[in-house]
C-alpha cells in the first residue's frame, strides 16, 4: 500500500520519468528562463485530457502516490448589474454545441499583463498580448479549456447568436485574414453578422482593444467533426481547434469558466457580473463502468488487490466503489475529463499503465481458450460461400464514389456524406449504396474485356452512408449487394430476358434467406416505387422477411449503366445485412417421412395483374384445410386468350394423409374451398 505523498517540488527528472512509464512519451526537453524546463510531450488523440498542465499533472501525481491539488481561484467583486440584463444568448444549434456560456466582466483596464502571467505564457512559447486575451490563453493550457473574449460593446444588439454560417458569408478572423464561409460552418454571430469561426478562432471585428471596458466572456464546447472541417478548410490549425477536435466534454465547461472569469477580473480590475447564461442541451449523467477484479488479474496474468486497483483508479479521478457480494465487482463512475473509457478492458488499461507495465510478469506460455466464431461472423461465411458456390465473385470497391453516382443510389430523405480533402476531388462523396462499387467493378471488366456479356455476377458486404436531409443525422448500415448480367440472345433484352434475370436474382435472394434465416422464413417481394433514379421504376420489389424491410431487387436503370458506362443489362438487389443473419443460425425441422402418397391437382388463376405471388399465396393459407401439405408457383402465363391486363398464374397444391391413401374424388371438395377462397377475396376465375 503506497501511502500518498504530501506535495513538493518535483523535478523536471521525475516528471519526464512519470510521463514516460505512465505511456506519454516525451519529444525534447528545453531549459527556459526562471530555472523552469519544458517538456514536450507527445499526446495521443484519444487523450484530450492531457491537453493541459493540470492533465499532466494528474498523471504524474497518479504514477508518483502524490496529491494532487486544484488551482484556487481568486476571489472576485461582484457587479451590480445582471449579466442577463447585458447580453442575450441563442444556440440555435445545440446538436454541434453541447454547451455555450457566456459571463460579462465590467471596469476592464487591458493593458499589459502581470509578470507571473507572462512568465507562464512564455515558458509554454506563447507570445503575451495582453491581460485580457493572456487570461483566456492561460486558462488553456492550464485546463485545457479554450475560452474567447469579446468586446461587448462592438457586438451588434449586444446579443450572441449560435448558428450556421450562411453560404459565402464573410469573416475577418483574428489574423487579419477575410475568409468566404459555406454553409456546413459553425459560427458565432451576433445580432447581424459572424463574429467567429466556432472552436478555431475569433473575428477580429469583436475583439478586445485598449478601449475596451466591458468583456463577453465564451466559454464553450463544440462537436469535434464540426471544428475539424472547418480548420481544415480554411488551414487553420489552433490551439483551440486542436483541443476541440479530441473532444471537450460539456461537463467540463462550467469549472474552466469561473475560473477564467474570476482571473481575468483579477488582472484587469474589473468585476463579475452576476449570473451566467447558459444555452445547449442537458448535461448527461456521468457513465458508469462495472470492473470484475477478477477479470482485470486474469488479462494482467499478476495478483492486484482489489483495494490497489481502487487507489490507482482514485487517482486518476474515478470514483471506484466495491459492488456486489464480497465486492467482486468496482463500479466505477468516469470523469468527464476521460471520453476515451468506455468498457472494462478501459480500465484493466488504466491499471496496468499506472502500477507499471514493467510489473507485469514475463510468461513462458500463453493461455488461449479457443472458441467457436460468433453467430454473426458464421453467418457472413455461410452468405459468402453460398453465394461462391452460386457463381458470383466477391469484391472489396472502394468507400469513396463521385457526386454523381451517389446521387444515382442515393435514397429519398437522404443526403450524401462528403469529404473535404483535395486528394479526393475525384470521388468525395461515401457511398449509399453498394452497387455504386460493384456497378464499377462491373464496368472495369466490361472494358477489360475479361468476360462475356451476360455471365458476370458480383457481390460485395459492405457498409454504406449517407445522413438525414436537414438534421445531418449520419445513417450506416452494413449491407450485401448483389449484381447480375442478364443473359440475353440478340443486341438487346427481350421483356421475358429481363424478367428470367430477375427471377434467376430472386432466385438466390431466397437461397441466402434460407441459409440464414431458415426455411420456415417469411420473404416477400412486393412491387414499389423505386427509391432512387439507379434503379428501374417498373422492375422493382421491396423484400420484407418476417414483416420487416429487408432490401429491394431491382433492374438497374437505363441511366445508371450509361453512368457508368454499360451496356449489358444488369439486376441488382441489396439486403440489410444485421437483419438478415439475426436469426442465424436457423432451426433445422426434421420430420420423418411420409408413409403415403400425395396427390397433386394444378390449379390456373385469371388474376389482375397488380395481383403478387405473396397475395395469391396467402388467400389459399387462410382455407383451413388439413390435408392440404404445400402448395407452390407452377407459371405465369399471358396472351389475347386471357385478356389485357390480366394473367394466369398456376398453382400446384399437394394433398396428404397421414392415415391412409387419399383418392382422388376426396380433394375435389378442398380444391373448390380453395377456389372460392381465392375467387372471393381475389376476383379471380378458373382457367379451364
Amino acid at each position: 500500500m503506497a501511502k500518498y505523498l504530501e506535495p513538493d517540488r518535483l523535478t523536471p527528472e521525475e516528471a519526464e520519468k512519470a510521463l514516460m512509464d505512465a505511456g506519454l512519451p516525451i519529444e525534447t526537453t528545453e531549459e527556459v528562463g526562471g530555472g523552469d524546463t519544458r517538456l514536450d510531450v507527445e499526446v495521443t488523440s484519444n487523450r484530450g485530457d492531457c491537453l493541459s498542465q493540470y492533465g499532466l499533472a494528474r498523471e504524474i501525481a497518479a504514477k508518483m502516490g502524490r496529491a494532487l491539488r486544484r488551482p484556487e481561484n481568486p476571489k472576485v467583486t461582484i457587479d451590480e448589474a445582471e449579466v442577463g440584463s447585458l447580453l442575450s444568448l441563442e444556440n440555435r444549434e445545440p446538436g454541434v454545441c453541447p454547451r455555450f456560456t457566456a459571463r460579462v466582466i465590467r471596469g476592464v483596464r487591458v493593458g499589459p499583463s502581470p509578470a507571473w502571467l507572462r512568465e507562464a505564457l512564455e515558458a509554454v512559447g506563447q507570445r503575451s498580448i495582453n491581460n485580457v486575451v493572456d487570461v483566456t490563453n492561460y486558462v488553456n493550457f492550464e485546463l485545457g479549456q479554450p475560452c474567447h473574449a469579446f468586446d461587448l460593446k462592438r457586438l451588434a444588439d449586444r446579443k450572441i447568436v449560435v448558428r450556421w454560417a450562411r453560404e459565402k458569408e464573410e469573416l475577418t478572423t483574428l489574423d487579419g485574414k477575410k475568409r468566404v464561409l459555406k454553409a456546413d460552418e459553425l459560427v458565432v454571430a451576433d445580432g447581424e453578422r459572424a463574429q467567429g469561426l466556432a472552436g478555431v478562432m475569433g473575428g477580429g471585428e469583436s475583439e478586445v482593444s485598449a478601449s475596451t471596458t466591458e468583456v463577453v466572456l465564451e466559454v464553450a464546447t463544440w462537436d469535434p467533426a464540426t471544428v475539424r472541417r472547418a480548420a481544415r478548410r480554411h488551414g487553420l490549425r489552433t490551439d483551440a481547434s486542436y483541443r476541440y477536435e479530441r473532444i471537450v466534454d460539456a461537463r467540463t465547461v462550467d469549472g474552466a469558466a469561473e475560473r477564467a472569469a474570476a482571473l481575468l477580473a483579477e488582472v484587469s480590475g474589473g468585476r463579475v457580473c452576476s449570473g451566467v447564461l447558459v444555452a445547449g442541451v442537458a448535461l448527461e449523467a456521468l457513465r458508469e463502468v462495472r470492473l470484475r477484479p477478477s477479470r482485470c488479474r486474469a488479462i494482467l496474468g499478476v495478483g492486484v488487490e482489489v483495494g490497489e486497483m481502487a487507489r490507482i483508479l482514485s487517482a486518476l479521478e474515478i470514483e471506484a466503489r466495491p459492488s456486489g457480494r464480497a465486492g467482486e465487482e468496482l463500479v466505477c463512475t468516469i470523469p468527464a475529463h476521460r471520453p476515451d473509457l468506455e468498457r472494462e478492458i478501459d480500465l484493466v488499461e488504466e491499471v496496468a499503465r499506472v502500477r507499471g507495465l514493467d510489473a507485469i510478469p514475463m510468461h513462458d506460455r500463453v493461455a488461449v481458450a479457443v472458441r467457436s466464431p460468433q453467430n454473426s461472423e458464421r453467418a457472413k461465411r455461410e452468405i459468402s460461400s453460398l453465394l461462391v458456390g452460386m457463381g458470383y465473385y466477391e469484391t472489396v470497391t472502394f468507400s469513396f464514389c463521385t457526386r454523381a453516382a451517389a446521387k444515382m443510389f442515393m435514397p429519398t430523405g437522404l443526403e450524401m456524406v462528403e469529404v473535404d480533402d483535395e486528394r479526393r476531388k475525384e470521388e468525395p462523396a461515401l457511398r449509399p449504396s453498394v452497387l455504386t462499387g460493384l456497378m464499377q467493378c462491373r464496368a472495369s471488366n466490361a472494358n477489360a474485356q475479361s468476360a462475356a456479356a451476360g455471365s458476370v455476377r458480383l457481390f460485395e458486404v459492405a457498409s454504406v452512408y449517407a445522413q438525414r436531409a436537414g438534421s445531418r443525422e449520419t445513417v450506416e448500415h452494413r449491407n450485401v449487394g448483389m449484381l447480375m448480367d442478364v443473359a440475353m440472345r440478340g443486341r438487346s433484352a427481350t421483356t421475358g430476358e429481363l424478367q428470367a434475370g430477375l427471377r434467376a436474382l430472386k432466385a438466390s435472394v431466397e437461397a441466402v434467406v434460407r441459409a440464414s434465416a431458415g426455411s420456415g422464413a417469411v420473404l416477400e417481394f412486393e412491387p414499389v416505387a423505386a427509391h432512387c433514379a439507379g434503379l428501374e421504376a417498373g422492375a422493382y420489389a421491396a423484400v420484407t422477411l418476417n414483416g420487416s424491410r429487408l432490401g429491394y431487387i431491382a433492374l438497374a436503370s437505363r441511366a445508371a449503366l450509361a453512368q457508368f458506362g454499360l451496356e449489358v443489362p444488369i439486376v441488382v438487389a441489396e439486403l440489410d445485412l444485421e437483419r438478415l443473419i439475426g436469426g442465424y443460425p436457423p432451426r433445422a425441422k426434421v420430420t420423418g417421412l411420409p408413409a403415403f402418397p400425395s396427390i397433386e391437382r394444378d390449379v390456373s388463376f385469371i388474376v389482375g395483374e397488380d395481383v403478387t405471388w405473396s397475395r395469391l399465396s396467402g388467400a389459399i393459407g387462410k382455407v383451413g384445410t388439413s390435408r392440404l401439405e404445400h402448395w407452390g408457383f407452377v407459371g405465369t402465363y399471358r396472351g389475347p386468350q386471357i385478356g389485357k391486363g390480366k394473367k394466369s398464374v398456376t398453382v400446384r397444391l399437394r394433398f396428404r394423409d397421414g392415415e391412409r391413401t387419399l383418392r382422388h374424388e376426396e380433394i375435389d371438395a378442398p380444391v373448390e374451398t380453395i377456389v372460392g377462397k381465392v375467387k372471393a377475396e381475389l376476383g379471380a376465375e378458373v382457367r379451364a
